[in-house]
């Protein structure tokens, strides 16, 4: 009697484990993928000083750290909060630019806080914090106030000396950023061949 019985359940547990795995495979789409340390390098060789929060914050790896053509880093914490592929809403990204003539609150509700010595910018109820420092600007964008300040209390340039908690530096005059050409936009010129 337990011969015939086994055999009809074997398959079916072959059935279900293998459905299981199936469905764990499918869990999370975004899977952590570690950066790369060409990605670091390129945050350490930067001209300008560039903010992070160490190599993971609050539980939270570092998932991304893409550099856009205007020369700014962005340096992404967690896994996507909402989105997924292409609309990725992080629970907390740190950006750096070295454009300091352009705070980008636009017309959205804000007001100013002091944090570490300079008067920084909270928009979005605290979920966004613009800090101006030394010739740059750090933006961070965070999915709550408490996990916004807490990266402000504790951004630190990888590429330069600096105190998690510690005064920032005061934020320089303009530095003409803006008025640099993209590599983009300059011309390449072509010389023939001999």
């Amino acid at each position: 009697m337990r011969g015939p019985r086994l055999r009809r359940r074997f398959p079916l547990a072959i059935a279900l484990g293998l459905c299981t795995l199936a469905l764990g495979a499918c869990g999370n789409t975004v899977q952590d993928q570690p950066i790369s340390h060409t990605t670091l390098e390129s945050l350490l060789l930067s001209p300008y000083p560039v903010y992070w929060l160490g190599d993971s914050f609050h539980g939270m790896a570092i998932t991304e750290a893409p550099q856009d053509p205007s020369g700014a880093f962005a340096v992404q914490y967690g896994d996507c909060a909402q989105g997924g592929q292409n609309t990725c809403v992080p629970r907390l990204r740190v950006i750096t630019s070295p454009d300091n003539s352009f705070i980008p609150i636009g017309s959205q509700p804000h007001h100013t806080i002091h944090i570490r010595g300079v008067a920084a910018i909270a928009a979005q109820r605290g979920d966004t914090i613009v800090l101006p420092t030394a010739g740059v600007v750090v933006d961070i964008y965070a999915n709550s106030p408490r996990l916004a300040l807490a990266a402000a209390l504790s951004a630190v340039p990888i590429n330069d000396t600096g105190v998690p908690s510690g005064p920032l530096p005061s934020p320089l005059p303009d530095t003409g950023f803006a008025a640099q050409p993209l590599p983009g936009q300059t011309l390449t010129l072509l010389r023939a061949l001999h």
